[in-house]
This record gives C-alpha cells, structure tokens and sequence, in this order.
C-alpha cells in the first residue's frame, strides 16, 4: 500500500506521539528496577524529540524517586537537583500551576532532595532548602508538600499551630488552646480518600477506649473544587457532598468537629490524606504521621500523648 506524502507526514507525527507518550511510566519502570542507563536514553531520546517539557520534567523526577526509594542517597540528589533546576526555569516562562505535571516534578524533587539529605546526616540543610522553597513556593499547590515535609523534620516537639475553624461541618470546634491538659488527635481526610475511609473504623475504637480519659478527636477538612466523580462544583454544594460522605463512611465519628479550611491543611503540611497529627497534654505536637496508622501505631502514639 503507497501513501500520499500528506499522509505520510500525518503517519509519521502519529507514531510519534505514541513513541513519547508514555516517558513518565517508561522512566519510573526502567529506574524502578535500577536501569539507570536506560532510562536516561529514554529521556535523552524524547529531549531530542519534544526538548524540555513539563511531561519530561516529570519523568526526570522519577530518576530521583527512585534513586531515593533505592537508598542511593547522592544519586538522588543530583536527579533531584537537575529535575529542580529544570522546573524553576520553565516556571519562569509560564505559572507553575498552569497545567499538572510541573508541580508534581518540582513537588517530588525538593521533597526528595531533603529527604535524602536528612538520610544522609545534613538535616538542617533539608530544613533550609524547605523553607526558602516554601517562602518561593507558598503561592502555590506545592505548598502543602514542602509544609509536609518541614514538619516531618520540626513539627514534632513544637506547640500545635492554631486551626482555623470559622467554617465547620458536625458540633462547634473548641481552639486548641482552650484544650491543653487533654490529649489531641487530629484527623486530616478528604471526602474522596480511601484510606481515609480506612481510617475511620479504627478512629472510632481508639476514641471509645480513651474519650473517658479525656482524648478529644477533631477532624478537619478542605474543599477541593469538585464532588462524585470528580465533578466540578461549586463551594456549596461540594460542603453538601461533604457532609454527605461523612453521612455515609464515618458514621461513628458524625459527632467530631470538622473544621473546614484549606489553611489548615496548608499549616499542617496534609498534602497526603489522612495526616494524622497528636498533640500531647501540654499542647506540643508528639506525633506527626502523613498516611494511615494501624491500631497498634496509633494505640502507642496515643499513651504517648497522655504521658506528656
């Protein structure tokens, strides 16, 4: 079969495209099983072909995902540091946030980068690199990821930052300054997490074993501009889908104040739901935990909080 020169021309840009697609998955695949040398060809041969885009960035910041997933602690910082330095001078041309995969790429390299300096003995380096990000960044998405990540290495043993609570779903949250002398746990979810989910039948155990020793459980919430189905919606009725989904998943903890910002989870750093946070007795963050917690862990944590 011969094809017209027009078609051929439209063959060719369609195989192309298919050939590239993929970078990001193709990258995290061939760095996952440590072929290093294979998955920078695979960059190297979409640079050639597509120059730096957004998707490239991505992919590159798997190189130092995994590099730190392997413990490979200087690779992962030099892929880290290119993929940042790739990042920040795209962003100069067009807003961070104006489409996913650049945050995601300049989120991942500085949370990899600190976490492999912390591993590597240069803890305060890592808080520097994240707080200067943060003063960079904190108009941003990535917010909440460099907060998460600054508080992993200083928020515990520090006093509890102030919730903001002027909106709330359930009973009418108390400040936790007025709470200090009772244990706090705080409950960061999101109405379409499942672990949240997850999390919520062992939340309800933990708080009928100690409510009587004086364990107050709260659970903030954001919006996130959409509801079921990840359809947009409007403010009010995503706070409607909400409540809804409290109706429904977490019906043992309806009686939890749920305050309702999204600074709060920007202070918090709960770029990852559930983020569970227990503030001693005495008002001092004990533990900060983003992701879910077994019994057992959080049992633990909880006698810990009280001991304080």
């Amino acid at each position: 079969m011969r094809f017209a020169p027009a078609r051929l021309a439209l063959l060719f840009c369609a195989l192309t495209v298919l050939a590239f697609a993929d970078v990001i998955d193709d990258v995290r695949y061939l760095s996952g099983i440590g072929n290093f040398p294979q998955a920078e060809a695979r960059l190297s041969a979409y640079r050639s072909a597509r120059g730096v885009t957004p998707e490239y960035i991505e992919a590159y910041s798997w190189l130092a995902r995994t590099a730190l997933a392997a413990s490979d602690n200087s690779r992962a910082i030099s892929y880290a540091r290119e993929t940042r330095q790739l990042a920040a001078k795209l962003a100069r041309t067009q807003p961070l946030d104006s489409e996913p995969h650049l945050p995601v790429a300049l989120g991942a390299a500085l949370e990899v980068e600190a976490q492999a300096l912390t591993v590597s003995g240069q803890r305060s380096q890592a808080i520097e690199l994240l707080r200067s990000s943060l003063l960079t960044y904190s108009r941003t998405s990535i917010r909440s990821r460099l907060q998460k990540n600054l508080n992993l290495l200083s928020l515990t043993g520090k006093p509890a930052p102030a919730l903001q609570m002027s909106e709330h779903l359930g009973p009418k949250p108390v400040p936790l300054a007025q709470l200090k002398g009772k244990p706090v746990l705080l409950f960061f979810w999101a109405h379409w997490c499942g672990d949240c989910k997850a999390q919520g039948p062992i939340l309800a155990l933990l708080r009928s074993e100690y409510a009587a020793k004086g364990l107050v459980v709260m659970a903030p919430t954001q919006r996130y501009g959409y509801a079921a189905a990840g359809d947009p919606a409007t403010p009010a009725a995503e706070l409607a889908y909400i409540e809804q989904v409290r109706k429904q998943y977490y019906s043992q903890l309806l009686d939890l104040p749920a305050p309702v910002s999204q600074e709060n989870f920007n202070i918090y750093g709960a770029s990852t739901t559930p983020t569970l946070v227990l503030i001693n007795r005495s008002g001092v963050v004990s533990t900060y935990h983003p992701g879910r917690m077994t019994y057992e862990e959080l049992h633990a944590a909880i006698d810990q909080a009280f001991s304080n």
